[in-house]
């Protein structure tokens, strides 16, 4: 058949860094990331032209996947940033705001783009040794026996999201709530591959946050189950409750079969055949003592019935989110058919109870030992509580990268601002034989430099949202904030307390200067020293792992946008 329409060539666009739409377009999603920073940053409300969810918030997974990036140059932006965060939940719009950081800063220089990318790595490497070193001094070691330093790392991602709406009390609970369930998932007997487990959020929107808590074991919403009568369930002669957990559909409505001809004898129903093998099954699961049986999907009324009146509690419509949990906490096999039950596909517990929680009623699976917890999660309004899920997850899952690496980095913007003192410091240093192996100038070197710490320096300057002076000392490298409109004084002394993450205070004999944007800050005259660091001081600490990633990712991406030389767009 002939087109009706001839079709388009594809569309080749030049040097993409070079035109203005693309330029406009990465200052103005800088722009979005960079007011979205922080304890205070600015809330985006995102929704779509027909209506539909209202998305308020200014985390970045939510942000980046819900703007429409028309420029394929920040779709690649977008798409590595969120790959990171996929991985490692935190540190999204860290890793986003210095990208574009060195984009900016490493488009206007006047070298070639295969130089700044083989500069820049040898200043990533710099970065990278320093921050895994023992002399690193923004890098604070994770002493698991005290929960002193946990509770900085989880209060410091937990106030970092200001849609959450927590007060002081709140974030104290919910720290406390998040570190017992990270205490939870972790094995109480060590082998040679240790596993952790997982926490499952349980939703409760409409609530107090100070309602929240958390439970050893798992809770299934179970609204069928009448609260006012007592729980009578069957039990082995060795008193443990054996579970039966089920994937494939139980409604008897011929769902489970194939595409395909069903072939029928004449004066047989499907149906009853149906409902007479699921009434074979519940004697089966009567005859081996099974007291509780799940099913992902839905289960026949029938069934249920007499499964309840052999003293078995029967629960359908679990979802596929709670099957690996249920597993994990029972030691039960998910059974794939109904004709059949395989050896050793049954799981137990150790006990089964009732629990309610505002309007809902949940079954309480207790194991007798497990990695597994429910997290009761309440906030007042939906649009908080999603953010506060998020939240959490994150907080979750810092935790158990931190175990793997037991350190944190400075947070308040200290670490960035440390490392731009430290690669000044460095870079101002090197032998000529690093740039005859570099195959570059001293002064490439040293340009390119600047405008990497510039980056550096532009993700801590996106921490003041109300018109604050930025600061770095000279001693340490650390970033401190001046509030605005404060008085003119001949000592910065009179005006700060403490750095951003609180290891610093101005008793010290420091030294300041501003964070100048484009014109950097003055070269210190030796490398940053180390402070010492009392955990008590801590005001906030960021992710090792997730830091260091999203440092990496920020520069591998911002490189590949500049070593674009071609955009091919199909036009059909």
């Amino acid at each position: 058949m002939s087109r009706l329409e001839a079709k388009k060539p594809p569309l080749f666009i030049s040097k993409p860094l070079t035109r203005d739409a693309v330029s406009q377009s990465l200052s103005l999603l800088s722009g979005i990331l960079k007011s979205s920073y922080g304890p205070a940053g600015r809330l985006k409300q995102l929704h779509n032209g027909v209506g539909g969810c209202v998305c308020t918030t200014s985390q970045s997974s939510a942000l980046l996947g819900r703007l429409s990036l028309s420029q394929p140059v920040l779709r690649v932006l977008a798409a590595s940033v969120r790959n990171h965060v996929s991985r490692f939940s935190d540190c999204g719009l860290f890793t986003a705001i210095l990208c574009c950081g060195f984009i900016e800063n490493f488009r206007s220089l006047n070298v070639a783009p295969f130089t700044v990318i083989k500069i820049s790595k040898h200043l990533l490497s710099l970065c990278m040794d320093h921050l895994k070193s023992e002399a690193c001094g923004c890098r604070v070691s994770v002493d698991f026996s005290s929960v002193e330093t946990l509770v900085c790392l989880v209060r410091s991602i937990l106030t970092s999201k200001p849609a959450c709406m927590l007060n002081k009390t709140e974030v104290d609970h919910l720290t406390s709530l998040v570190l017992k369930a990270f205490i939870f998932t972790v094995p109480c007997h060590v082998e040679t591959n240790a596993v952790l487990g997982k926490c499952v959020v349980i939703p409760v929107k409409g609530r107090r946050v100070m309602d929240s808590t958390v439970l050893p074991g798992l809770l299934i919403e179970a609204p069928e189950i009448q609260l006012g009568k007592p729980l009578a369930v069957r039990r082995t002669s060795s008193n443990v409750i054996k579970i039966a957990l089920f994937s494939v559909s139980m409604s008897g409505d011929g769902s489970n079969h194939e595409e395909g001809t069903i072939a029928v004898h004449p004066g047989v129903s499907l149906e009853v055949s149906e409902l007479n093998q699921l009434l074979n099954v519940g004697k089966q699961l009567v005859k081996d003592e099974v007291g509780l049986v799940v099913c992902q999907k839905v289960m026949h009324p029938s069934l249920k019935q007499y499964l309840k009146e052999h003293g078995v509690v029967a629960v359908d419509r679990a979802g596929l989110s709670l099957m690996e949990p249920l597993g994990r906490v029972t030691g039960s096999q998910p059974i794939a058919s109904i004709h059949s039950l395989p050896p050793g596909c049954y799981g137990s517990l150790k006990d089964l109870c009732l629990e309610s929680f505002a309007s809902k009623h949940f079954l309480h699976l207790i194991p007798g030992d497990t990695v597994i917890c429910s997290l009761i999660l309440c906030n007042r309004s939906e649009t908080a509580w999603d953010e506060l899920k998020r939240v959490c997850e994150t907080a979750e899952h810092m935790l158990q990268l931190t175990v793997k690496e037991p350190w944190a980095l400075l947070g308040g913007g200290c670490t960035e601002t440390h490392l731009a003192s430290y690669i000044r410091h460095k870079s101002s240093s090197l032998p000529a034989s690093t740039f005859q192996d570099l195959g570059c100038s001293q002064t490439q070197y040293q340009l390119v430099a600047d405008g990497f710490c510039r980056s550096l320096e532009s993700v801590a300057r996106s921490l003041s949202h109300d018109g604050e002076e930025v600061l770095t000392d000279v001693v340490y490298g650390h970033c401190w904030l001046v509030p605005s409109g404060s008085p003119c004084v001949s000592r910065w002394s009179d005006l700060v307390s403490r750095c951003g993450c609180g290891v610093s205070g101005n008793t010290e004999d420091l030294s300041w200067s501003f964070l100048q944007g484009h014109s950097g800050t003055p070269v210190l005259q030796g490398c940053p020293k180390e402070p010492s660091v009392k955990v008590a001081d801590l005001r906030t600490l960021d992710c090792f792992a997730a830091k260091c990633s999203g440092l990496q990712v920020a520069l591998e991406t911002a490189n590949l946008i500049l070593d674009l030389s071609y955009i091919i767009e199909d036009q059909n």
